[in-house]
């Protein structure tokens, strides 16, 4: 039987991939106590990696927000993963922390990261909610135009 996180992603039309293996030497989550923090995720989509490029040059910052929206759909698969596949485990989302891969003099980072901000919110209620940071990047790893990184409290 599906939870209730599940039945939202259903409700709003998301499956979550399985999540990605790490490409370089970390694991994709740390578990202390009740907290599971989830290494950068970058805009992965079904067909390979989507988003590939600079904002404010080659997306602008709605397209960029969507990219950003992404790397929340595959923070919650890597956090599932953590939870052994229960998202109702999820007690709330504790902190977000987005890089945006922008042309100097770029400003709307925080715009940016409310695609993965936004989506918490949806998924998880009052509980998505989260403290957070939104920061350029002169580079993200293979070029990427965002990651983002997350930090949520369990069961």
């Amino acid at each position: 039987m599906a939870g209730k996180i599940d039945a939202k992603l259903k409700e709003l039309g998301i499956e979550l991939p399985s999540p990605p293996a790490p490409v370089a030497s970390y694991v994709p989550n740390v578990r202390t106590g009740n907290l599971v923090f989830i290494s950068g995720q970058v805009p992965m989509g079904p067909k390979g990696l989507e988003y590939v490029g600079i904002v404010g040059k080659d997306y602008t910052t709605a397209e960029a927000a969507q990219a950003a929206r992404l790397c929340a759909i595959n923070l919650l698969a890597q956090v599932k993963a953590a939870v052994g596949g229960d998202l109702d485990k999820v007690k709330r989302c504790v902190k977000v922390i987005g890089f945006v891969n922008a042309v100097p003099g770029y400003a709307e980072h925080p715009e940016v990261i409310n695609g993965a901000s936004n989506l918490f919110v949806e998924v998880l209620g009052e509980a998505g909610r989260h403290a957070r940071s939104a920061v350029g990047a002169g580079s993200l790893p293979r070029n990427v135009a965002v990651e983002v990184e997350a930090t949520f409290e369990v069961e």
